[in-house]
């Protein structure tokens, strides 16, 4: 995947959704029929590589695939105009399929690797198979369901209802201060000493704006104002959506901070230079999340490299 050094869309149009041809009853005969199309095997949230270093998504040919625990067409890739089906396999299937362990990966480890079609059709996969498997009944009376229209709809054997995949929106946000400091939190659920911007998920009724504002006092307890909207990204841990903003910090000088202590364990301001400085001990944000592009953007450059004000500086001593 190409080293992102600016807030940019992370999932282009590079998938057709192809929805229109979802409804057709023939549908997984066509496609298996078809020698372009290819199988994106999922295995326990895992997908297959073409080796160890999850540089590329394994993608078989239908002659390969073995029983499947659902089946779901995720569309044409738009460059080379081939269809592809994700199919989430059992525990003996996937060992069938590649017994080696080491070529099968999730998301995480490989979203920095992977080139941006792949990435899309992983982040697809993996987001409505996630929802295929908290959602086999009926939320209304606990019937079994049937998967149709591609996998896309679950439909209740007793009364016909239809239930489709949701997706629930989180806001993440960057606070500035008026010194142009950055604000990062430490979650209570991560390894020590990794920061990111605060995050939240988005209440019924919420607007975004005001969902900025509220996560932003609950976790930090700064009060910060003019939310920004910066960008979204597909984040199926297990099925959001993050929304990107930028808001201001109300008060200036130093801003103090209150962490709530049950999430978030630790806030803290830190400039370009600070970040810099500390580079070696802190840990961030991989570079395939929009937590990693939001905070790049701010920096004005890569993580890995000195903010511009400090090469500046370096190079007038000289």
């Amino acid at each position: 995947m190409t080293r992102r050094t600016a807030l940019e869309p992370f999932i282009g149009l590079v998938v057709d959704r192809d929805g229109a041809r979802r409804s057709r009853p023939e549908l997984f005969d066509e496609l298996l029929a078809d020698p372009a199309t290819r199988l994106l095997p999922l295995w326990g949230g895992r997908a297959l590589m073409t080796d160890s270093s999850a540089t590329a998504l394994d993608l078989i040919t239908p002659d390969r695939q073995t029983a499947a625990l659902v089946r779901v067409y995720l569309g044409r890739t738009i460059a080379g105009d081939v269809p592809v089906i994700a199919v989430a396999l059992t525990d003996a299937a996937a060992a069938q399929l590649e017994p080696d362990e080491s070529r099968w990966a999730t998301l995480r480890a490989g979203g920095d690797t992977l080139g941006e079609v792949d990435y899309a059709l992983f982040v697809e996969a993996v987001a409505i198979v996630n929802w295929h498997e908290s959602h086999t009944h009926c939320p209304r009376c606990g019937t079994p369901t049937v998967v149709e229209q591609g996998g896309w709809v679950r439909r209740c054997f007793v009364d016909g209802k239809e239930v489709f995949p949701r997706t629930d929106p989180a806001i993440i946000v960057r606070v500035v201060d008026d010194a142009g400091r950055i604000l990062l939190g430490s979650n209570a659920m991560w390894e020590n000493n990794r920061w990111s911007i605060l995050a939240g998920f988005v209440e019924p009724g919420e607007p975004f704006e005001a969902a900025v504002i509220r996560e932003v006092q609950e976790e930090s307890g700064v009060e910060c104002t003019e939310p920004r909207y910066l960008g979204s990204q597909p984040w199926p841990f297990p099925a959001s959506v993050m929304i990107g903003f930028e808001a201001r910090a109300v008060a200036q000088g130093d801003v103090p901070t209150t962490p709530d202590g049950q999430e978030i364990l630790a806030v803290r301001w830190f400039s370009r230079d600070e970040l810099w400085a500390e580079r070696d001990d802190l840990k961030l944000p991989m570079s395939a999340s929009i937590a990693h592009a939001i905070i790049t953007e701010w920096y004005g450059g890569p993580l890995d490299e000195p903010p511009v004000q400090a090469v500046r500086v370096e190079s007038d001593a000289r």
